[in-house]
């Protein structure tokens, strides 16, 4: 009888870490999915005021590569069977006007809502990946790669923002705070459901 009990309390554990585990795939697919379609969404709007200004070409290149980090978090949905947030639909319009807003604003404004955008989805991404090492690097090598890929991408982004006048927006630290605060009000709304 002791043995039982022993192998069942190992069982009951380990369905536990599997649950435990399962739940945070979910939440991190979940939110990075609304994150990728927020900036998907961003840049559309940035392109419908900026096509055929000096910094279209940027623009695109940088909607392009949030095109396939949407792609690939749909994929990854599917492949863990993660729905996407319940919020998806308000996110996407609240960031297509984001993106016609800051770009309304010019070149700098433009920039510097990418500028604020990827810096906090860089430190996003970095404490999914901390999350990610301290449960399992190995069992989560794969998924690891793929945030590390995008993070980098991001930061790269950030960069371009930095480099194309960005912080010399009119109110800056302003805008920059407004922008993240309200990623991170949809960070913790996506984390949830």
């Amino acid at each position: 009888m002791h043995r039982s009990f022993v192998r069942l309390a190992a069982t009951t554990t380990g369905k536990s870490n599997n649950q435990l585990r399962q739940k945070l795939i979910e939440k991190i697919i979940r939110v990075d999915h609304a994150g990728e379609l927020g900036a998907d969404r961003i840049y559309a709007g940035q392109m419908a005021v900026m096509k055929g200004s000096s910094i279209a070409s940027i623009i695109q290149h940088m909607w392009d590569e949030e095109k396939e980090h949407l792609d690939t978090m749909e994929r990854l949905c599917a492949k863990h069977e993660v729905p996407p947030t319940v919020f998806a639909p308000i996110f996407s319009v609240a960031a297509y006007a984001l993106g016609v807003g800051t770009a309304l604003m010019g070149k700098e404004g433009a920039m510097a809502c990418t500028v604020a955008v990827e810096e906090l989805i860089g430190k996003h991404y970095n404490d999914q990946i901390k999350e990610l090492i301290d449960d399992d690097p190995t069992a989560h090598a794969d998924l690891l790669k793929t945030l590390t890929r995008l993070r980098d991408e991001e930061m790269e982004h950030h960069e371009t923002g930095v480099v194309n006048d960005g912080p010399k927006a009119p109110l800056f630290d302003a805008l920059k705070f407004a922008i993240q605060t309200g990623c991170k009000g949809a960070i913790w709304a996506a984390e949830r459901v």
